[in-house]
């Protein structure tokens, strides 16, 4: 009995060892699911700062063309469908276009003291590239003085057209180079006209929400 006690441990001892010898059939790990960057849009509302230069032209005014610098805000949305972007953007900016003159041996000064827009905007997705027209409405706060009859100040209501380039440094943070055409209605003092369309040269920086 004793013998075949032994016999049947080491038997057992035995067979231990060779299973614990077999290849194994565990399945391989998963692979590190691998990191897919999110695809970049121009949907979204966004705010920035922008600021520039205006230039005023006209073909009939009495008291000259005022010109200068501006600086402001700007808000928006934009909509992106395939490469189609619509948008609507809206800005206001505090200017310093001035002129001074003398008209009629007597001595004014013509200054444009804000402005602002609300256009609609259409374009072109490139990528991070985002070519765009854009119109609708613009209106200027204008001032001209005449030392010896007193100043007139009034807010000059127009359209407005124009042309620009978006480029995406990140997903939120954009930049914009644009030129708009602002023609303003034309007001008379003494009997004098002034009428001032307005050529503006900016850039901005906005970050999308």
């Amino acid at each position: 009995m004793k013998k075949f006690l032994m016999a049947a441990l080491m038997a057992g001892v035995a067979t231990g060892a060779w299973a614990a010898d077999l290849p194994t059939h565990k399945a391989p790990a998963a692979p590190m699911p691998a990191y897919v960057a999110p695809v970049f849009t121009w949907t979204g509302f966004y705010i920035g700062v922008n600021g520039g230069y205006g230039i005023g032209s006209a073909s009939s005014s009495d008291f000259g063309n005022p010109s200068g610098g501006f600086v402001g805000g700007t808000a928006g949305y934009n909509y992106q469908m395939g490469q189609l972007v619509l948008g609507v953007e809206s800005d206001f900016d505090w200017a310093d276009l001035t002129k001074s003159g003398i008209n009629a041996a007597r001595p004014y000064s013509t200054t444009v003291d804000s402005l602002f827009t609300a256009r609609a905007r259409a374009g072109l997705a490139l990528d991070r590239v985002l070519l765009y027209v854009t119109g609708g409405y613009a209106g200027a706060d204008t001032n001209l003085n005449i030392p010896a009859f007193g100043s007139q100040s009034e807010w000059r209501s127009g359209g407005v057209i124009g042309a620009g380039l978006e480029y995406a440094f990140t997903n939120n943070i954009s930049a914009k180079a644009e030129y708009l055409y602002a023609p303003l209605t034309s007001q008379t003092y003494d009997a004098q006209k002034s009428n001032v369309d307005l050529s503006l040269i900016r850039a901005g920086l906005n970050y999308k929400f």
